[in-house]
């Protein structure tokens, strides 16, 4: 069953679960089992065991602790006592207070919200978690559903940083190019050249991020967005009451300190953003050989400990902040233990997509499908297309977008060299937006789930409610590439493609006016 059709059935299964029942942990833990099933043909044994090694190798692998894991875990450890000591202290209370004087509409919030997702840049993790700790206090005064804070997040996340060279990923695509254009003869082009140029024909990061600034001006709201946001407005219930346990959310845990003060907040945060991007910038130094520029340290950087180092000394900062505050001063045990607890629900999905992730590498079903791909006859101008589609497929199912980069950057090239090397920047394009696509659209993906966490939103609704959004800009990415591949050109089908998001938005913004 391994590397055929069957390495589709666990991830389809678990996806069909999580929509239908919405019970995310259980839809994880089918599609966990199932696999292993597969794995050893049913043996019950055999399978017992791969789930326990599947688990076990997420803390030891190799015999040495899993040092980026651990650290990713407490990072979200002790970004949910960040999140408490700025609730404790009033700091959140007081932005908010501060902010609503400033930013005076729904729009505004939400506005600022995208704005900060394309200035926080450097990394996914990092925007996902970041953005949400500035923006709550504010899109909750303003009565914006947690999902859609979470929509903002996670749509300017990714796209952002898969169009920007000086970004861990940019600079892990930039590395992964200069080896694929080594091994196919292609010498013409430079990798950081090839990034470059391959930017405005990434049509789905594009699309994605102008839907997201046209959902936040106009009233773009559509399937379970709408009833979220609808609920919010008249109710002022941010969650879905059914799915109210979200990570990150305090509730009435933590009294809030009454002089909070602004600094209490933004100071905490802006330690953070300042640790952590130093962070990487050493730890990306230090791993580099050779000459040390920018992009080699983003390439070398160790994106797990620095945001762990960030963590702890923004969460050391507060704490001193928390310590010369004035009484009445919440109990500093209460905050650590209240704010790692917030974090759970987000560290169990966590694990539970790491475990299925580790099960469908072993089915080998991002091979199967590169293989499909590889061996089917195709045409040059279907090239871009067909890759975009078939890496959206790999990302939706093995929830991971680099390992999507690494197969499908490696078979673009590959093909395009033998079929029309015109083709090739496109493609491999194509390859990054699919990857961004299915990246939005899986349950199992790191930033859907960490952008989720740094919203405080419930996990399913923020896949739920992105996925209209997602899929319009994806289809609309779809007429876009055949373009390219018809027309090998890339300004006219951008221009189109950015053409047709704007139609739809405003067609939406329309009937949705109409109706209110």
């Amino acid at each position: 069953m391994v590397g055929t059709f069957f390495s589709i059935i666990p991830a389809l299964v678990m996806l069909v679960l999580v929509i239908v029942t919405k019970r995310v942990l259980l839809s994880l833990g089918v599609g966990i089992v199932l696999g292993a099933l597969f794995i050893h043909n049913f043996n019950i044994l055999g399978s017992i065991q791969e789930v326990w090694g599947v688990f076990y190798e997420i803390f030891v692998s190799e015999g040495e602790l899993n040092l980026g894991n651990i650290l990713l875990i407490s990072f979200l450890l002790l970004l949910g006592v960040m999140t408490a000591f700025l609730q404790g202290s009033g700091g959140s209370r007081a932005f908010g207070n501060w902010m609503l004087k400033r930013v005076k509409t729904r729009a505004g919030a939400k506005i600022m919200t995208a704005i900060l997702g394309i200035i926080i840049f450097i990394d996914d993790y990092f925007a996902s978690l970041a953005v949400g700790q500035i923006a709550r206090p504010v899109t909750d005064r303003q009565k914006i559903s947690r999902a859609k804070l979470a929509y903002i997040i996670d749509s300017t996340a990714a796209p952002i940083t898969v169009l920007s060279p000086i970004s861990s990923w940019g600079a892990f695509i930039i590395g992964l190019l200069g080896s694929i254009f080594v091994a196919n003869g292609i010498t013409d082009i430079q990798p950081i050249e090839g990034f470059i140029r391959m930017i405005p024909m990434n049509l789905y990061a594009i699309s994605a991020i102008l839907l997201v600034f046209l959902v936040a001006y106009l009233k773009v709201d559509i399937g379970p967005m709408r009833i979220h946001e609808e609920r919010a407005q008249k109710t002022g219930e941010l969650i879905d009451p059914e799915n109210s346990k979200v990570p990150g959310d305090l509730g009435d845990t933590i009294e809030a300190h009454p002089k909070g003060k602004v600094y209490h907040l933004i100071l905490p945060i802006l330690v953070l953003v300042l640790a952590t991007v130093t962070a990487m910038l050493v730890t990306g130094a230090r791993a580099s050989e050779g000459e040390v520029t920018i992009l080699s340290m983003f390439a070398n950087t160790d994106v797990n400990l620095s945001l762990f180092i960030g963590g702890a000394i923004s969460v050391l900062f507060a704490l001193i902040l928390h310590m010369i505050h004035s009484a009445p001063k919440a109990s500093v045990m209460n905050i650590f233990i209240q704010g790692m607890k917030s974090m759970l629900p987000a560290i169990y999905i966590l694990i539970l997509a790491w475990m299925i992730g580790s099960i469908i590498s072993s089915l080998e079903t991002g091979t199967y499908l590169a293989q499909l791909l590889n061996n089917a006859n195709i045409s040059g101008v279907f090239l871009p297309v067909l890759f975009f589609v078939i890496s959206g497929i790999m990302a939706l199912a093995t929830g991971t977008s680099w390992g999507t980069f690494t197969i499908m950057l490696a078979i673009g090239a590959e093909v395009s060299a033998v079929i029309d090397i015109n083709l090739l920047l496109p493609t491999l394009a194509a390859v990054l937006a699919g990857a961004v696509f299915g990246d939005h659209c899986s349950p199992i993906s790191d930033t859907t789930i960490l952008s989720a966490t740094g919203a405080g939103a419930n996990h399913i609704d923020h896949v739920l409610t992105q996925l209209p959004y997602a899929i319009i800009a994806a289809v609309v990415s779809i007429v876009g590439y055949l373009l390219m591949g018809l027309l090998e050109m890339t300004i006219l089908p951008l221009i189109i493609t950015l053409v047709i998001v704007l139609v739809i938005g405003f067609v939406i913004h329309s009937r949705n006016t109409k109706n209110a």
